[in-house]
This record gives C-alpha cells, sequence and structure tokens, in this order.
C-alpha cells in the first residue's frame, strides 16, 4: 500500500477503536472464502463491522488511542470484529467458531478494556437485550400480579359469603 493509503487505514482502525463499545480480536487462518463470506454476512446483519487488519497498521492505531495491551494479539492473520452493543460480536463469532473449529479468537476489547479468550466466551452467553428485558419486565410483573390477586381475594370472599346468605334466606 502506499503511504497515504496506510495512513487512511490507521485514520479508519483509530475511529473504531474509539467508537466501538467491544471489540474481538480473530485469526481466520483455515476459513475458506464461503466460510468467510458466511460469517461476513452474520456480522453484518447484526451491525458488526469485521475487518482483515495488517498488524503493523492495527497496532498504530492501537498506539495512537493508547490501547497498547492488545498489540501483544496483532500477529498472524489477523481480523478484527467491530460492535455497537457489547454482546453480539462475540455472541456470533463464539457460535460461529464451535461449527468451525479454525476460528479462533484471541481476545476482545469492552469499553476500553482488554478481556480474554475466556470472558469473551462467557461474555456471548448473555442473553440478548430482548431477553433480558423480557425477563426485567417479568420480574417487576410478578409483584404486581400477585397483590392484584390478594386484594381480589377478599372480594370474592365477600361475594361468596353474600350469596351464602342470599341461599340462606331464600
Amino acid at each position: 500500500m502506499a503511504r497515504p493509503e496506510k495512513e487512511a487505514v490507521v485514520k479508519e482502525l483509530t475511529e473504531k477503536f474509539n467508537s466501538s463499545k467491544s471489540l474481538v480480536i480473530t485469526d481466520y487462518l483455515g476459513l475458506n472464502v464461503a466460510e468467510m463470506t458466511e460469517l461476513r454476512k452474520q456480522l453484518r446483519e447484526a451491525g458488526v463491522d469485521f475487518n482483515v487488519v495488517k498488524n503493523t497498521l492495527a497496532t498504530i492505531a492501537a498506539n495512537d488511542v493508547e490501547m497498547n495491551n492488545m498489540t501483544e494479539y496483532f500477529s498472524g492473520p489477523t481480523a478484527i470484529a467491530f460492535g455497537e452493543d457489547a454482546v453480539s460480536p462475540a455472541k456470533i463469532l463464539v457460535e460461529f467458531a464451535k461449527d468451525h473449529n479454525v476460528l479462533e479468537i484471541k481476545a476482545g476489547i469492552l469499553n476500553g478494556e482488554l478481556i480474554s479468550r475466556e470472558k469473551v466466551q462467557s461474555l456471548a452467553e448473555i442473553p440478548s437485550r430482548e431477553v433480558l428485558l423480557a425477563q426485567a419486565f417479568a420480574g417487576m410483573k410478578a409483584p404486581l400480579t400477585g397483590l392484584v390477586n390478594v386484594l381480589q381475594g377478599n372480594i370474592r370472599g365477600l361475594v361468596q359469603v353474600l350469596g351464602q346468605i342470599r341461599d340462606q334466606k331464600a
């Protein structure tokens, strides 16, 4: 690459490092074109950018944003998934790696902090945002449902007593 092109790539990587909530560093060696296309499609549908990067350019960009601790993972064929949310890049890549053993997850960054491969895998096990919201709403609904049942119990008891009095007088 010519120098201006390299500078543009470093600038783009620097912006992505700054703007992404999470990223996952992978080694994609061994994936064929069809598998790589399938992976890119799944990531694109989730709104995740997946870039194959040159290690030296990624190292320069990481140093520019003071993320020097991740430069040790820039060796061999490297691709980085940049996500707008914390879970989707990890979830998709871990699921894909289960089916394709050649995809290796090296590490990740979550809110600016380096996380290990094991933490990326545990991050992938977190339910989706929609599931978490549904669980939270169900938890908030349960006490209200109980209160309504208790209040209805008193009214139901009164109606039954009045019904029995009516039957006795009839």
